[in-house]
């Protein structure tokens, strides 16, 4: 393990004071590049990624387990969704698709899914509660792909001929991060798109059924569009991306929604380019990273600061509790707080 401690100083106007904020490295230099995370709590996480690497740790990150199950050495897992310490499910992308769950920390995996078709891609996975999930992906036949589990991940059912969600020619997902779908009470569900067209679909009865609404950000290429949504409630969102391949881009690459995706607007200040992955901290702070650097808003998103310069793929917060983890190449991991211990107010 190695503890690098990366002191940002950023000034803003939160009355009259400005404020040191810290990121803490807790791992790096694995073979691995990280795009899953699933925080549970405050001590308890999941990580995914390429070469077939998963890690877990119980106690806030001071220790990190990590694992390769068997045969699946060279598996890119993209996505994981994590219930406990011991219980977990991941998903692969690229064919074939498989899913595997764990129910004792990681010392066994069962697969529970498995696609041969060679088109089969699929780009992340989110859960209501701990039975209830779905997972989606590209289109096959212009149909996007849906799964849907109501047993934990031990089992899952294709939900796509019964959606017929109809994608654009050259529209798709994309698995960067496992946040292009976000699920939130009473069976609503958002999932992103990309590539020939930037839309957001919105279901309302846990996938059956499907609205889909155009997002101006950025799009018309295959490396551009929408890579990551955060949802505060079923109205208030945003929607961050723009081109991986020009990564320090910044215009159409975030915009935010008062209604679901009904209409958008630009933020007043913008992120600094491309970012793969947005979370809520909470009610009025979000943050968005990607391959050139973090940002963070203090105003739910209507002004966006630099927090650092580095990469990261993904952030997910803690689903009960305060912890943020961001992961991205070289199997980094750290942890981000605004009021890290020993800092003080300036």
């Amino acid at each position: 393990m190695r503890l690098v401690w990366l002191i940002v100083s950023i000034g803003w106007a939160m009355g009259s004071h400005a404020q040191d904020k810290i990121l803490r490295v807790l791992e790096e230099g694995r073979e691995t590049s990280l795009r899953g995370v699933s925080v549970v709590d405050d001590s308890v996480a999941w990580v995914s990624g390429s070469n077939g690497w998963i890690g877990h740790t119980i106690d806030r990150g001071e220790t990190w387990h990590w694992m390769q199950p068997e045969g699946y050495e060279t598996t890119d897992f993209r996505d994981i969704e994590a219930f406990a310490g011991d219980t977990a499910v991941v998903i692969s992308a690229g064919s074939p698709l498989v899913i595997l769950l764990t129910e004792d920390g990681g010392r066994t995996w069962r697969e529970t899914q498995r696609d041969e078709r060679p088109e089969v891609f699929f780009d992340g996975m989110d859960f209501w509660d701990r039975h209830h999930g779905i997972a989606y992906g590209d289109p096959i036949g212009g149909v996007l792909q849906l799964l849907e589990t109501k047993d934990g991940g031990a089992s899952w059912q294709s939900l796509s001929q019964t959606a017929n969600v109809r994608l654009s020619l050259g529209e798709a997902g994309f698995a960067a991060s496992g946040t292009g779908i976000r699920s939130l009470g009473d069976g609503h569900v958002f999932v992103a798109t990309g590539g020939s067209r930037a839309r957001l679909l919105h279901s309302e009865d846990y996938g059956r059924t499907w609205t889909v609404r155009d997002c101006p950000i950025t799009h018309g290429a295959a490396s551009k569009g929408i890579f990551s949504i955060a949802f505060r409630d079923q109205r208030r969102g945003v929607a961050v991306g723009g081109d991986y391949q020009q990564d320090g881009q910044a215009t159409d690459a975030v915009f935010l929604t008062e209604d679901g995706g009904g209409s958008w607007f630009e933020p007043r200040k913008g992120t600094r380019g491309y970012r793969s992955a947005v979370e809520y901290l909470d009610h009025d702070t979000l943050i968005a990273v990607g391959t050139s650097g973090v940002d963070i808003s203090f105003d739910e998103g209507l002004h966006w600061r630099p927090l650092y310069d580095g990469s990261f793929h993904s952030v997910r917060k803690a689903k009960k509790g305060v912890w943020l983890l961001l992961v991205g190449a070289g199997g980094r991991i750290a942890t981000f707080s605004p009021h890290p211990p020993g800092i003080a107010e300036n």
